[in-house]
């Protein structure tokens, strides 16, 4: 049986392709713009809350921009975690020429918290806002931000609404890893079946800006509820299904700009931290996944490859099979790549983009399982290691 399956396999790559583009062709219309929601009657109260560590670079441009939102309701607090840089001195700068910014320093780090978890647990029990934003300190907001994310929540009767940013790539690196993320959330989410049955496992949050009812955030327990895990974003809205709750993805590349890396390394690093975290460190299951994955998008490729350079395919990837299924990908990827307005040009590099991604998967799971993971300068306590 087992013979058989990888005999045929290049023919199940082409079924589960399909059903990826038909996934990225439903998500491209159920996933909203915030400007496409109606003003509601009532402009509540936003807290809009910053955790800051080491963000000299980006802090100035992302509090001028939340702080000249147009919404007539709203606090912007900033907390500095300890930053070994500017990042305050910067801050209280720009709290001398906004006196309604409010800027606080992190209390130390308690032991079982992770960094970014403790900041933000601050910054919520500060927060006086019937609606609580938590964004970045690298992103950069339009104006009309707040106003068309708050009546987004609002149209929807949602408890969080979260959303995909612009993702600013400058660097090759940057280019060849950053925007994998989205493509696969459009790829393997399909967000119809997502919000109808409302199943943890087919969820995500884009921590980059989550809003939500403050009554849904003290429901959930808040970051307190999850201090120890890597994706707290994906953490909370999975506590906000269990809960009965109801969640929303939103495009916000129109408000909301984010580079979330500078560079190669700094993007390896940063998804090496999160990627096996985001399977809850099932080790067998991660390893199968990586290696269909690794089938589906690399294999048709080297075998077109091969056939190109020598004449001959791959063993299990003949050339039609191999065809079509790279003919696929390379749609997924463009319908993905556009609608994020990532450059075009990319989608010729998937293969390359694919293997560096499997790599750094595998990069993940072994320096979580060595207890070598850190970030920002913290060393990340290892996790239980489930096998299955």
């Amino acid at each position: 049986m087992i013979s058989l399956l990888w005999e045929q396999h290049s023919l199940l790559v082409i079924i589960v392709l399909f059903f990826n583009l038909l996934t990225v062709l439903s998500n491209q219309r159920t996933l909203r713009k915030f400007h496409q929601f109606a003003p509601p009657a009532r402009w509540p109260r936003v807290s809009v809350l910053v955790p800051a560590r080491d963000e000299a670079a980006n802090i100035r441009p992302c509090l001028e921009s939340l702080l000249n939102q147009d919404y007539p309701n709203y606090e912007v607090i900033m907390l500095d975690d300890h930053s070994g840089d500017q990042t305050w001195e910067i801050a209280q700068d720009v709290a001398a020429r906004f006196p309604h910014l409010r800027l606080l320093k992190g209390k130390p780090l308690p032991g079982g918290w992770l960094g970014k978890h403790w900041a933000c647990h601050q910054l919520g029990e500060e927060a006086s806002g019937e609606l609580l934003l938590f964004t970045d300190a690298d992103t950069r907001h339009a104006p009309t931000t707040l106003r068309h994310s708050v009546a987004a929540l609002l149209n929807e009767d949602a408890d969080l609404v979260t959303a995909f940013p612009r993702e600013e790539v400058k660097t090759w690196g940057e280019k060849l890893i950053v925007p994998i993320m989205a493509w696969g959330i459009m790829a393997f989410l399909p967000l119809r079946l997502a919000y109808r049955f409302a199943l943890p496992g087919l969820s995500v949050s884009i921590g980059q800006f989550m809003l939500f009812r403050r009554q849904a955030y003290e429901r959930i327990g808040g970051f307190a509820a999850v201090r120890a895990e890597r994706v707290d974003d994906v953490a909370l809205g999975r506590r906000i299904i269990r809960h009965g709750l109801r969640w929303r993805l939103m495009d916000g590349g129109d408000h909301v700009r984010c580079r979330m890396y500078r560079g190669f390394w700094e993007a390896v690093d940063g998804f090496s931290k999160n990627i096996f975290a985001f399977f809850n460190y099932h080790l067998a299951l991660y390893l199968l996944g990586w290696g269909w994955v690794s089938l589906m998008f690399i294999e048709p490729a080297l075998s077109l490859g091969a056939y190109y350079l020598t004449g001959e395919t791959l063993p299990h990837a003949p050339f039609p099979q191999a065809a079509i299924a790279v003919l696929l990908s390379l749609l997924i990827w463009y319908l993905a790549y556009q609608r994020f307005q990532f450059p075009l040009y990319l989608i010729w590099l998937y293969p390359l983009s694919m293997t560096l991604f499997v790599l750094i998967a595998m990069r993940s799971m072994v320096q979580t399982l060595t207890g070598r993971a850190e970030w920002k300068g913290r060393d990340l306590a290892r996790p239980v290691i489930r096998w299955l």
